[in-house]
């Protein structure tokens, strides 16, 4: 069996021949008080840290012990400037506390970080690519230092989560996604590169900002920013080659479909706002069927909102319900949407129908009240990622109740204050009747009856990571539809029956990193069976090459120790 390449601490110490102080400022060699009395006299900074050898599971305890009785916001930047210094340490602290750390690094915390980003600004992390560095974008990816990138996450910063328009602010996304492909997935962190491209911002606030770090212009929206989007995929594989990953993150509904539509049979590109959140809510729907004891074809969906997370949903569902026998044409009739102008439905006076929502277009009366819309489909399935808070209104659960058994209730726009309807609101309001899952998290409910339900998270964490390890591993070079399918029903099959009976959908955030191993060596499973994957020969054990592929974040000795030195901390 092929091994699985690794990178180390050793192998970065002799590429970047730093010495003496150097060391502590480079966060991939810093090692902080864990270096030890060898360490110290060997590299030239013996004196230069205090007298104390510190276990890494010390320093662990000691980031906790700082991070608590912190705001989020204050965790958020704590945790930045631990990544900035000491690497393995931060990824140590992410993969042994996932469940309490990534809502920090990620939704719902995220947003607020994006929100205040001028003003909690430390270090750049990743590349600033401006509308004015066109005919110059080899140049600034040439001026990355890392010569091994095999992904890339890059926004333009028009629709960060559910808050719009946030220009240069939006970078806290890439940063806080790649930051989840090493801690959930254990893709090497050198291996990974964020990206901004700033063409201005539409917020008139952020421009007359003077915290504000982006360009100050209106956005562009000319043919300039295609070309800016074409040179910059064009220097990415020019750099890192044809298998880099270029993942899509962020961009307005105007943008997202129409690049993806563009690049994904030229580059090895996705976009994890259509194709990521498909995946997961898919997922949740089809654990939910043994909970609604029905298939997926059996149901009646009904979107708030038909923007590129929802028509990512609804596609995939298509697909899905292909696979159970239904036509195209007989998938489509189960799945309604409602955007801003009402119920898209076929001759809507108020028009606004792309070609995308049209294919959702069925015969019907116009409704422009979604409450009324509710009544009207009768839908076993209501799904909200409009970024409308409190949309789903008590009227709207209990109606949901009244004509089905087991309700399902998704309520998936980030971050929490964007969200549809509380857990607490749509377990109250339909009797402990509905199958619930959001896109931010919520606590656990107590019904009156003394039965506690868990509300799943349907997170794209679940998914992005994972597909994007078995991307790499397996050096896939297109990543369709039907990737995105098969990890949604790995992810539904690795829910048990116990997690089920709390109420989830999805397994325990806690086990996400395994959920990421399977969901890689199902992807490359898939890939290898349709010829997708460049990797050869194939491994004769998937899962072993999978997991020789993970990120390693325990410290290395970087001499022979040949002394009995302590490795607690103490005295010396």
């Amino acid at each position: 069996m092929s091994s699985a390449p690794k990178h180390s601490q050793k192998d970065h110490l002799q590429h970047s021949r730093h010495y003496g102080p150097d060391i502590l400022r480079d966060t991939k060699l810093n090692k902080g008080t864990a270096f030890t009395l060898r360490e110290r006299q060997a590299l030239g900074i013996h004196g230069l840290l205090p007298p104390v050898i510190s276990s890494m599971e010390l320093q662990e305890e000691r980031i906790l012990h700082n991070l608590k009785d912190h705001s989020p916001l204050d965790k958020y930047v704590q945790l930045m400037d631990l990544q900035d210094r000491n690497e393995k340490l931060f990824y140590r602290v992410m993969c042994n506390h996932i469940t309490d750390m990534m809502p920090i690094v990620y939704t719902p915390t995220v947003g607020l970080a994006c929100q205040r980003y001028g003003y909690i600004f430390r270090r750049p992390r990743g590349l600033f690519i401006t509308k004015y560095d066109k005919g110059h974008v080899r140049d600034i990816i040439a001026s990355w230092p890392e010569q091994n990138v095999k992904a890339i996450v890059v926004t333009d910063g028009e629709r960060i989560l559910g808050l719009g328009d946030l220009g240069c602010y939006g970078m806290g996304i890439p940063v806080g996604k790649l930051a989840l492909y090493t801690a959930i997935a254990g893709v090497h962190p050198s291996q990974c590169l964020p990206v901004m491209i700033d063409v201005g911002t539409d917020r008139q606030s952020l421009r007359d900002d003077p915290l504000y770090i982006g360009l100050k212009d209106k956005r562009d929206r000319s043919e300039s920013y295609d070309e800016l989007i074409d040179e910059f995929m064009q220097a990415v594989v020019e750099r890192y080659g044809q298998n880099c990953l270029i993942q899509f993150e962020d961009f307005a509904n105007s943008n997202a479909f129409r690049l993806l539509e563009k690049y994904r049979n030229k580059y090895t590109v996705f976009n994890d706002d259509i194709q990521g959140t498909a995946s997961v809510a898919v997922a949740g729907f089809l654990a939910s069927l043994r909970i609604t004891k029905t298939k997926l074809g059996d149901n009646k969906f009904l979107f708030q909102g038909a923007g590129e997370a929802s028509l990512g949903i609804a596609d995939l569902i298509v697909n899905a319900m292909q696979e159970e026998g239904l036509s195209v044409e007989e998938a489509r009739k189960r799945i309604w949407l409602v955007d801003s102008r009402g119920l898209i439905v076929q001759g809507r006076p108020s028009g606004g129908i792309t070609e995308h929502k049209g294919r959702y277009a069925h015969e019907h009366k116009d409704l422009t009240d979604l409450t009324e819309i509710v009544k009207a489909v009768k839908p076993t399935v209501l799904i909200g990622a409009a970024a409308i808070s409190g949309v789903f209104t008590p009227e709207i659960l209990k109606a949901m109740a009244s004509f089905n058994k087991r309700p399902v209730i998704f309520a998936l726009s980030n971050p929490t204050s964007k969200a549809e309807c509380t857990a607490e609101q749509a377990y109250t309001h339909t009797n402990g009747q509905c199958v619930f899952a959001s896109g931010s998290p919520f606590d656990p409910f107590t019904l009156p009856n003394g039965k506690t339900l868990i509300p799943g998270q349907g997170n794209n964490a679940y998914v992005f990571p994972g597909v994007a390890l078995g991307i790499i591993a397996f050096g896939i070079k297109h990543v369709s539809d039907s990737i995105f399918l098969e990890a949604a029903k790995c992810i539904a099959k690795l829910v048990t029956q116990a997690h089920l009976d709390e109420g989830r959908v999805y397994p325990p955030l806690e086990d996400v990193r395994e959920v990421s191993v399977k969901i890689a060596v199902r992807v490359g499973e898939y890939a290898y069976d349709t010829g997708m994957a460049s990797k050869y020969p194939r491994p004769e054990d998937m899962e072993a090459y999978v997991r020789k592929c993970v990120y390693d974040y325990e410290y290395e000795s970087f001499t022979p120790d040949y002394y009995d030195w302590p490795t607690t901390e103490s005295k010396y």
